[in-house]
C-alpha cells in the first residue's frame, strides 16, 4: 500500500511539473541546452542542470522589473563580457538558481534544522556569484587586452612614421593579437567599415571600458583628424611600458612569501633528516653498551 502511494504520488507530480511547463512556455531541455550553448562561450560545456535553469529563468525573465539605467548598463556588461542574454534572463538566471539552493531549506527543516541557516547562506553565496560572473568575465577579458596595449601602441608609433591608414595598421596587427584582443579588433574593424571610424574607436572605448584603452583611442581619433600623433604615442608607449613593469613588479613581491613557506618545509625536512640520523646513532649506541 505505502509503495502504491508513493507511486501515485510521483506520479501525480511529474503530471503537474509537465502541465506546468506547458502553461509557462518552458522549452524542453535540449531546447535550453542548445539556447544555452548560444548564450555563453562555445569552448565552455553546457550542463544540463544550468540548461533546465535557464528555461526557467525565460519564463521568469517577463516578471522582473528593472530601471532603465540599470537594465542599459547590466546590457553594456554582459555585452563586452560575450555573454547573449537580456539583463531580465541574467538577474533571472541567478534568482532561479539561488532559488533551487534555498528550496533544499524545506527537507533540512524537518530532519535537521540546524542545517537551514547554512543552506540559506549558500543560496545568498550562489546568487551574488552568479550575478557578479558577468562583471568576473569583463574584468578578465579587460586585464588580457590590457596586457597586449603596450605592444599594440609599439607597433602603432613604428606604424605611423610610413602611414597614417588606422584601419590597415589595426588589421596587420589584428593578426598577430591574441585570440581576446583579435576578437575585439575583428568587431572594430567590422565597425570601422559599416560607419564612420570615430564612432567605431568610441564604441570600442565604450565597450571595454578601460583608462589605458581610453588614452589610445584618443591617439587614434587624433590622428584621424589630422594630428600628428607620433609624439602622442612615443609618450604614450613609453608610459604603458612603465605600467607594465609596475604591474610585474607587483607580480613578483607576491612570489618571496609563497618561496618562504616551501624553504620553510624544504628546512624542516633538513632538521628532521638529521635529527632521525642523531637518534638512529645514539639508539645504536646505547644497544651496544647493553
Amino acid at each position: 500500500m505505502t509503495i502504491t502511494m508513493v507511486l501515485f504520488g510521483l506520479t501525480l507530480a511529474g503530471g503537474f511539473f509537465f502541465i506546468a511547463l506547458e502553461l509557462l512556455k518552458i522549452p524542453k531541455l535540449a531546447t535550453g541546452k542548445a539556447m544555452l550553448t548560444a548564450a555563453v562561450n562555445r569552448n565552455e560545456k553546457v550542463k544540463g542542470i544550468d540548461a533546465l535553469i535557464n528555461s526557467w529563468s525565460i519564463a521568469l525573465a517577463k516578471h522582473i522589473p528593472m530601471d532603465s539605467y540599470k537594465k542599459n548598463r547590466m546590457k553594456n556588461t554582459l555585452k563586452a563580457a560575450g555573454i547573449n542574454k537580456t539583463p531580465e534572463e541574467f538577474t533571472a538566471f541567478a534568482f532561479v538558481k539561488a532559488g533551487l539552493i534555498a528550496f533544499g531549506i524545506i527537507p533540512c527543516l524537518l530532519v535537521l534544522p540546524l542545517l537551514a541557516p547554512i543552506i540559506l547562506f549558500l543560496a545568498v553565496l550562489i546568487y551574488f556569484k552568479e550575478i557578479r560572473k558577468a562583471d568576473e568575465k569583463l574584468s578578465a577579458k579587460r586585464t588580457n587586452i590590457e596586457s597586449e596595449l603596450p605592444r599594440f601602441v609599439s607597433t602603432l608609433t613604428q606604424e605611423l612614421k610610413a602611414n597614417r591608414d588606422v584601419l590597415g595598421m589595426i588589421e596587420k596587427y589584428k593578426s598577430n593579437a591574441g585570440e581576446v584582443f583579435a576578437g575585439e579588433l575583428d568587431v572594430l574593424t567590422a565597425d570601422m567599415r559599416s560607419s564612420s571610424y570615430e564612432a567605431a574607436l568610441t564604441r570600442f572605448e565604450a565597450r571595454i571600458n578601460s583608462p589605458m584603452l581610453s588614452d589610445l583611442t584618443r591617439g587614434l581619433i587624433g590622428v584621424l583628424r589630422g594630428d600628428d600623433g607620433a609624439v602622442y604615442f612615443q609618450m604614450l608607449a613609453h608610459d604603458m611600458k612603465q605600467l607594465e613593469l609596475q604591474k610585474l613588479k607587483a607580480q613578483a613581491m607576491k612570489i618571496p612569501p609563497k618561496i618562504r613557506v616551501f624553504s620553510f618545509i624544504m628546512l624542516m625536512c633538513f632538521l628532521l633528516t638529521y635529527i632521525a640520523i642523531i637518534v638512529f646513532e645514539i639508539l645504536n649506541s646505547m644497544s651496544g653498551m647493553f
